[in-house]
């Protein structure tokens, strides 16, 4: 994987932001794992770290998750932002999520320090839907998402600042997923350094739950 010369696979002609183990894993999770760079302009992406920074270092950053998934984080759920937020999220939301799909009310916004990481985790049904959908800040970072049954298949995505990740379905309960530590964080060949990191999540609604409720928090990327 990540570093080992592997030839990087790509979807698309020019840059890329996915690869993975197959050509077949490349085309079955083309449109469950979807990484759009760009998403956000920078001053985007410097409305919503100022709106959040504030809040985030209030918290101490943590080194034991409740279900050990998270080294090196503060998170908190967020339901009341700027006018100027919101409308970034719209953007996310039409991005990201069908028409049919309602949206949990609160954002999960994780903040991992920069020698912090998320190891391999498939999301619990209870936490949330079909359909994740994060904003990267700050620092670049990689997310690989490995098989449960199948290890030999993988993909990796480069999560760049200003990036939209989205993933679906299958990449979402059928592999693992998780954001490399610094001394692992490679794409390919290429070396991406990590920083401190903060995630923007939106989350679709789990079965059976209404939409004010949000229970505890999940390990989400």
């Amino acid at each position: 994987m990540a570093g080992t010369g592997l030839l990087a696979l790509r979807t698309l002609p020019g840059p890329s932001w996915v690869r993975g183990s197959s050509p077949s894993v490349l085309s079955r999770l083309r449109n469950a794992a979807v990484v759009r760079p760009g998403f956000l302009s920078v001053a985007e992406e410097e409305t919503l770290s100022r709106e959040l920074d504030p809040e985030l270092r209030r918290r101490r950053y943590e080194y034991d998750h409740w279900d050990a998934a998270i080294h090196g984080f503060r998170e908190t759920e967020k339901s009341r932002w700027s006018e100027a937020s919101r409308a970034i999220l719209q953007r996310v939301q039409a991005a990201a999520f069908g028409p049919g799909q309602t949206l949990l009310s609160s954002v999960h916004v994780l903040d991992l320090e920069a020698r912090g990481y998320i190891k391999p985790h498939v999301d619990s049904v209870k936490f949330c839907g079909a359909t994740i959908a994060g904003l990267s800040l700050l620092s670049p970072s990689v997310m690989r998402l490995v098989h449960t049954q199948e290890p030999e298949e993988w993909l990796e995505l480069l999560l760049e600042p200003g990036s939209l990740y989205i993933l679906r379905g299958s990449a979402r309960y059928d592999f693992s997923h998780e954001i490399l530590r610094d001394e692992e964080s490679f794409f390919g060949e290429r070396r991406i350094p990590r920083g401190r990191r903060i995630s923007v999540i939106c989350r679709s609604l789990p079965e059976g739950m209404g939409p004010g409720e949000s229970g505890q928090l999940p390990p989400a990327c």
